[in-house]
């Protein structure tokens, strides 16, 4: 998975010209390839967010919470220069103007489907579901496009990173809990092993990539450690209110789609807002 989201990219970069350092090289509208995988995977992930939702007897209304999903989650796509020409309208308006449609939308389907039962509930769960799939995942697309491939790839690969580290030394040393309510097998031993790999690879990006300083970068990496963390433990809760170990067995080893997304999620904000700040 990581050597196909790595080519993907990559690719993406070669296809709009942002794999060189040469402006003139850019095309103008980017990031296309990339805009297309985060639409794509907004389908099952929100497919299994449905089931869990449905544990607790809430209703997901699948078709227009994946819609809406992959809109939140493409805004900024749309928002690139070559398309001011069709549509003419500012981010921040765009996405007002999303949510009361979405709104509004999710009322008329809860009238239409279950009339008037259970309508905060369901209606509170799609929202949900749509802010946390959708508006979440457009910071990665935002970063992409903002701060370079290079850029995005760093805040992916420290993240997942700090996953891997975490599972690594947390199952072979780990003793004392981190979050035991949430998640028991966490533990503080495997949030040094994620703070650890985060920041080694944070470093070896920001060196070998000229993103930023080393120790700059490393900051970075003990910050995304954790906060990859949080974002795991926030996917945690919504399992252990359904009552599920995992959001899905669709992918064999790690669960769900979810369950893949659910640190990058959280984090994508924090990692915007951390280029945001680092690059002007």
């Amino acid at each position: 998975m990581t050597a196909f989201f790595t080519a993907v990219v990559i690719f993406d970069g070669w296809l709009d010209g942002s794999l060189t350092a040469s402006i003139a090289d850019d095309k103008p509208i980017q990031g296309t390839v990339l805009c297309i995988l985060v639409a794509l995977l907004a389908i099952p992930a929100q497919l299994e967010l449905s089931k869990l939702s449905a544990a607790k007897n809430l209703k997901i209304f699948i078709p227009v919470s994946i819609i809406a999903s992959i809109l939140f989650a493409t805004y900024r796509y749309w928002q690139q220069e070559y398309w001011h020409q069709f549509l003419v309208i500012r981010p921040e308006t765009y996405l007002i103007f999303l949510s009361v449609f979405v709104m509004l939308s999710l009322l008329l389907y809860q009238y239409i489907s279950y009339g008037t039962s259970g309508v905060l509930a369901n209606c509170g769960a799609n929202y949900f579901s749509i802010l946390y799939l959708g508006l979440l995942s457009s910071f990665i697309v935002a970063m992409r496009l903002e701060f370079g491939l290079w850029a995005m790839l760093m805040f992916v690969f420290v993240v997942k990173s700090a996953d891997i580290g975490a599972y690594a030394i947390g199952t072979s040393f780990g003793k004392h809990k981190f979050s035991p309510k949430i998640s028991p097998s966490k533990s503080w031993e495997g949030m040094a092993g994620a703070v650890g790999t985060a920041v080694i690879v944070a470093i070896g990006f920001a060196v070998c990539c000229d993103i930023m300083v080393w120790w700059l970068a490393a900051i970075f990496g003990l910050c995304f450690a954790f906060i990859g963390q949080i974002g795991d433990l926030v996917e945690s809760m919504m399992k252990r209110d359904a009552e599920q170990k995992d959001s899905s067995n669709n992918v064999p080893g790690f669960g769900g789609v979810l369950d893949i997304i659910d640190s990058l999620l959280v984090a994508a904000p924090f990692g915007y807002l951390f280029f945001m700040l680092r690059f002007r």
